[in-house]
């Protein structure tokens, strides 16, 4: 049977784009679909990221049915950056089918190449800052909050597609319980410096704050594989979606000698409250969502951000500064009622942080792959 694929501009109608999930991941229990009203502001020609990025949606079709999509998209930031001639798939979705998918990639190829690409990397929805990477271990549980999750088999269909694995990202699980007693020594050698102070997130200056996180994660990422910084309308952006689902209780702001050093932002696990919501918040979801933030309150969590500043690796007297951080959030944690949380992602050949996990007492339990394809033999 023939595979049909239909091109949607982006701001056009998206919504076979988003519903052909439904059919996808009808009988798997552990996917949990993204709101639509997130993903549409995403896709939206208005998005601060296609202010420096342009892009298309691909859906594929058969006998007139949507069996898959994907994004194709060129992010002029990354390309400035890296000077590599890469695009980027993402949001890749299909049916149990080889034909699909290499249509879908094969298309995005096109498109890319079409905008001077020489490789395409995915699945990358959309920038290095969102969700990235296929799962190909850990099915068994639902994504958390900004996590991607995807079928067993569809790994295996973009490698079939001529796709070759070009990094792993881990995502940890943790538990809260009693802290290793190397942990609470590094937290109590910290916690007794003079110069070192601690605070929260505040709501109520939550732009400057997060400029400040994003110029501590800028310095501690910038030579992290894929780095790409954000522009100042992605971080008013992201100020706004963190003021609805942020808890202050959960991040910290550290700083030495007044100086703003180091970051950590735990966000409650939104994936946990909207899994029955089918990505829609109206006419009731919004409802129901609310009372599950304020009243229920969230079980899990996710550590998103946390790093340090450059020039304070390798000094001795801050070497425990990281698990200081760990344990600040494991305590803050335990007040605030959650049992679990995920820290994601982390690159796999990052072995000092992920030493530093695996001190805390985390364990991997999802593992995401990027893959690349040259276009010259798409």
């Amino acid at each position: 049977m023939t595979v049909e694929i239909r091109e949607t501009k982006l701001g056009g109608n998206l919504k076979p784009f988003l519903e052909v999930v439904e059919d996808i991941y009808r009988d798997d229990p552990n996917y949990v679909r993204p709101l639509d009203m997130d993903l549409k502001d995403r896709l939206s020609p208005k998005s601060p990221f296609f202010e420096h990025a342009q892009g298309t949606l691909f859906t594929a079709w058969r006998e007139g049915r949507c069996v898959g999509r994907t994004t194709a998209h060129i992010d002029q930031e990354h390309l400035a950056h890296y000077r590599d001639d890469v695009g980027f798939f993402g949001l890749f979705d299909t049916v149990n089918d080889a034909d699909v998918a290499k249509a879908l990639l094969d298309r995005a190829g096109e498109w890319a190449a079409a905008h001077g690409a020489k490789a395409l990397r995915g699945p990358m929805s959309l920038s290095v800052n969102e969700e990235i990477g296929c799962l190909v271990e850990g099915f068994d549980t639902p994504p958390m909050v900004m996590m991607p999750h995807h079928r067993s088999y569809q790994g295996g269909l973009i490698e079939a597609a001529g796709f070759s694995k070009i990094k792993d990202l881990f995502a940890w699980k943790y538990t809260i319980g009693q802290l290793p007693p190397r942990a609470r020594r590094g937290h109590e050698t910290i916690a007794a410096m003079p110069e070192i102070k601690m605070r929260q997130i505040d709501k109520g200056n939550l732009a400057h704050d997060v400029a400040i996180i994003m110029d501590i994660y800028n310095d501690a990422w910038s030579d992290n594989w894929g780095y790409v910084a954000m522009t100042r309308a992605e971080l008013d952006k992201l100020a706004a979606d963190l003021r609805l689902i942020v808890m202050p209780e959960l991040t910290q702001i550290v700083s030495i000698n007044d100086e703003p050093v180091a970051v950590a932002v735990t966000v409650p696990n939104l994936n946990e409250m909207i899994g029955d919501l089918h990505g829609k918040l109206l006419p009731f979801g919004l409802l129901k969502l609310l009372w599950r933030l304020k009243v229920q309150g969230p079980r899990s969590a996710r550590v998103m951000i946390l790093g340090i500043k450059r020039k304070l690796r390798g000094i001795r007297r801050y070497a425990a500064l990281s698990t200081y951080m760990y344990v600040e959030t494991h305590l803050s944690a335990e007040r605030q009622g959650i049992y679990h949380g995920e820290l994601s992602w982390t690159l796999e050949d990052n072995s000092a942080v992920n030493a530093g996990i695996r001190l805390m007492g985390g364990e991997i339990y999802k593992r995401y792959r990027l893959y690349q394809r040259s276009l010259s033999s798409a």
